[in-house]
């Protein structure tokens, strides 16, 4: 038996972009269970844990809209923490 060794396939960088890249394609703003944001393709499943927020639109004003609405970075989990903490000291 003889083993043929394929060749590494070669792409255009210009023409071989992530789908997150695109400007031109519409997507939906997400959140997950630590209240995380994100944007996922309009109309692809959702990976667990993920909840789409009801904004749709397309990728730069989906970015815009979770730069407003997500005002403070830390997961959800560290917030209650820090507050119970504070709580108790």
């Amino acid at each position: 038996m003889t083993q043929t060794t394929a060749e590494p396939a070669q792409f255009d960088d210009d023409a071989f972009t992530s789908i997150f890249d695109r400007t031109d394609q519409v997507f939906d703003v997400v959140i997950n269970g630590e209240e995380q944001y994100s944007i996922w393709p309009d109309g692809r499943e959702l990976p667990a844990g993920w909840t789409r927020t009801g904004f749709r639109d397309l990728r730069d004003a989906c970015l815009a809209h979770i730069d407003e609405v997500w005002v403070d970075m830390r997961p959800a989990s560290l917030r209650r923490w820090m507050e119970s903490a504070e709580g108790g000291a």
